[in-house]
């Protein structure tokens, strides 16, 4: 095999691994780094079997449980402001409702009032002109 192949190959092989580590992350690409970190802490202790090794490991772990806590509280956080930002979308249409409706019952009651008062002063122009002729027929006029 040709060094240029074996380059190829293992570039392929190096994507590959980084695809399915922030795969296994949720795309979160922190998580994903201290997960290949801690793996290739476990590989090394392994290998070389020595006690050094399992310290590494376990802070890898360590931070590795970090990351995963720190990504579920941003999601969480996130899925939160999206919350806040429906409920709040939601008073806002409902107070523009309340508006136009308030609006809608003021123009109403005014027209209302309008006519009653229409109404009452037509009365009383009406009441006037009869009081005035039925006076004005004790006093001679028409």
């Amino acid at each position: 095999m040709s060094g240029k192949r074996l380059l190829t190959f293992g570039g392929l092989a190096a994507v590959g691994g980084g695809a399915y580590y922030l795969y296994s992350a949720g795309g979160d690409p922190k998580l994903a780094q201290k997960q290949l970190e801690h793996d290739a802490a476990s590989a090394s202790a392994k290998v070389r079997g020595e006690m050094p090794g399992r310290e590494k490991e376990a802070k890898k772990a360590g931070e590795e449980g970090y990351e995963t806590v720190r990504a579920k509280a941003q999601s969480m956080a996130d899925e939160a402001k999206a919350e806040v930002n429906k409920a709040g979308k939601t008073l806002d249409a409902y107070r523009q409702d309340a508006g136009k409706k308030l609006e809608e019952t003021r123009q109403t009651t005014g027209k209302d009032f309008n006519a009653a008062v229409d109404k009452f002063d037509k009365k009383v122009t009406e009441g006037a002109r009869e009081t005035k002729s039925w006076f004005g027929s004790w006093f001679g006029g028409k």
